[in-house]
């Protein structure tokens, strides 16, 4: 391992130590308001160099998010110049994953009727890194303009097979679960293509397990929530790049019950961390087990490639905890439902 290797490794580590701790997510969770929580952060937490300047008296939740997002991206995309052995590579993955945010977001908004409220909300910082025209896709009023904004990225055409329906509504959860499946792709040959060894067999198995999660998640959810039939179920899910077997995932899709989806699912090799997580609801399953997953590897790998991806998992789970925490407090949630949404 190269010196810079060491301190690739060295670094992630010493900025995973800033973290919040448990006693800082009790002082914010003791917050009566989001202006109460941006002192703290600014205060008390390594979130303060990009606080430094607002203040908080006149500060727009939607604005600290995007501040957040930004210190998130500008951390990991500075700890990736450290190594270029495989670094351009993760921080592409980080643009790519923001892209594809950006893209469902927008959708979201032009099933609703309201794009005008996009570029409100939009990520400056992606700007600099993406090739998606974020003028023409800002102003774009109908999918083909939408279209039009993306035709020099590559999701164009992944993008262009989808149409709006009679009603002029879009699929977008078919939309969003194709855009990540084509960036878990794109790591995955990375991955294949730089590594070897014991860090690429830590790599594969760190995103497989992830993405038997997503599956699991998928299934149980539109099982449970949305009543669908097995075929529907199966045909809504990308099986590339998982340990799973069809066979398994045909047996999940086809469970009577969400107890038998789980039942199938524990008895497989990566199912053994449902019994190692506490969870909610369906969604709240694959976060968890990507927080336990990288908190093991973050710790005990000795790889800089697989502590610079579970750092930045790590990072995007300490980013939506404290957005949580931001939520809950503004619309004064009972600090227990609060913190049953924190993943630690």
């Amino acid at each position: 391992m190269s010196a810079t290797s060491y301190a690739v490794s060295a670094k992630a580590r010493a900025k995973y130590g800033k973290f919040l701790t448990d006693k800082d997510y009790a002082n914010i969770l003791a917050c009566q308001s989001v202006a109460e929580v941006m002192v703290y952060l600014k205060s008390h937490t390594h979130f303060a160099p990009v606080l430094s300047e607002v203040n908080e008296r006149d500060v727009h939740r939607g604005r600290l998010e995007l501040l957040l997002r930004q210190y998130l991206f500008n951390e990991f995309d500075m700890l990736c110049r450290y190594d270029s052995n495989v670094s351009t590579g993760f921080s592409r993955y980080v643009v790519e994953k923001t892209e594809v945010e950006q893209i469902v977001r927008f959708l979201i908004l032009l099933n609703a009727n309201s794009t005008e409220k996009f570029i409100f909300q939009f990520p400056a910082f992606l700007s600099k890194h993406t090739e998606i025209d974020v003028n023409r896709l800002a102003n774009a009023q109908d999918y083909s303009e939408f279209l039009d904004a993306l035709q020099k990225t590559t999701y164009y055409d992944i993008l262009k097979i989808f149409k709006p329906d009679e009603k002029g509504q879009l699929p977008v959860s078919e939309i969003e679960n194709t855009l990540y499946a084509h960036v878990f792709k794109h790591m995955l040959e990375l991955i294949r293509k730089k590594t070897k060894g014991s860090e690429r067999q830590e790599l594969l198995t760190m995103f497989r397990t992830i993405n038997d999660y997503n599956i699991f998640s998928r299934i149980l959810r539109l099982k449970k929530y949305y009543k669908l039939p097995p075929n529907v179920i199966k045909s809504s899910i990308l099986l590339d790049n998982c340990s799973l077997s069809p066979k398994l995932i045909d047996r999940m899709c086809e469970a009577d019950s969400s107890a038998e989806v789980f039942k199938i699912m524990q008895s497989t090799g990566s199912g053994r961390l449902i019994g190692k997580i506490g969870y909610n609801y369906a969604g709240d399953i694959s976060p968890r087990v990507q927080y336990k997953v990288a908190k093991k590897n973050i710790r005990f790998s000795s790889n800089p490639s697989v502590v610079m991806v579970s750092f930045m998992f790590l990072s995007e789970t300490e980013l939506m905890n404290v957005i949580s925490l931001i939520e809950g407090i503004r619309y004064q949630l009972d600090p227990k439902i609060i913190q049953s949404l924190i993943i630690r």
